[in-house]
């Protein structure tokens, strides 16, 4: 056999195998594939650092190829704590009620249902947007207190309760404020005489007796405009 026979072979042999062929010739290989211990480690250490994207890339690794491994369940929820930590808080959520799910007598449960709640306090953000998410939260926190009352995610999440009655008490009293700019001093009082009724323990309820005195005063103006109506004075009571 000649010697570009030779060469003609090597040539059709490398095209056909590709780089795989090149990296084993010159001593190249694959990229290793770590244990699922240094995976962790490298998982952990991104995710202190703030890097969630790399840190994510670890701990999918983890579930993906070592499902069984004593670090797949701990891989598992830093997911969900990486979805948390990337403001993916509706994914988020669904991450730590899969695990809830699938592991409900895990130690780690407090601080699961914790985070529920946070994913949906964490989405409250201003007086004027829908309150269904702190709503949510309230019921995370208060089903945790109820369920783990001895743990300290119960203490952290009696605090955010009261949080979220001041958010709630708040959003009242700015759909309240909007009433009464707009003249409208029934609708306005009866936002602040719930404020009052319903979160009298909160800051807000000076507040709200203040305005609500205001209303009062400002209530026959609204109903000369209405033409003084007895059906309107029924449909808007003040008492």
């Amino acid at each position: 056999m000649t010697f570009k026979t030779l060469l003609l072979l090597f040539a059709m042999c490398f095209l056909l195998t590709g780089c795989s062929l090149w990296g084993s010739i010159f001593g190249e290989s694959e990229e290793e594939e770590l244990p699922p211990d240094q995976l962790m480690s490298e998982g952990m250490e991104n995710y202190e650092r703030g890097f969630y994207e790399d840190a994510n890339e670890a701990f999918e690794k983890i579930k993906d190829r070592y499902p069984y491994s004593r670090f797949a369940l701990e891989a598992e929820l830093k997911l969900a704590d990486t979805l948390f930590k990337r403001h993916e808080y509706a994914e988020a959520v669904e991450a730590y009620q899969d695990f809830e799910r699938l592991h409900p007598k895990n130690s780690h449960i407090p601080y699961v249902i914790y985070q529920q709640g946070m994913c949906h306090f964490e989405q409250t953000r201003g007086e004027d947007r829908d309150q269904a998410e702190i709503m949510s939260a309230r019921e995370h926190f208060e089903r945790l207190i109820k369920k783990f009352p001895k743990s300290i995610y119960a203490r952290r999440a009696e605090r955010k309760i009261r949080e979220c009655y001041i958010i709630l008490a708040e959003h009242e009293l700015y759909v309240g404020r909007f009433y009464y700019q707009k003249r409208k001093y029934r609708a306005a009082y009866a936002r602040f005489r719930y404020v009052v009724e319903k979160y009298p323990d909160l800051g807000q309820y000076h507040e709200a007796l203040e305005y609500m005195a205001k209303c009062k005063e400002k209530i026959p103006e609204e109903d000369a405009e209405a033409g003084g109506s007895w059906w309107y004075r029924l449909l808007h009571p003040i008492d």
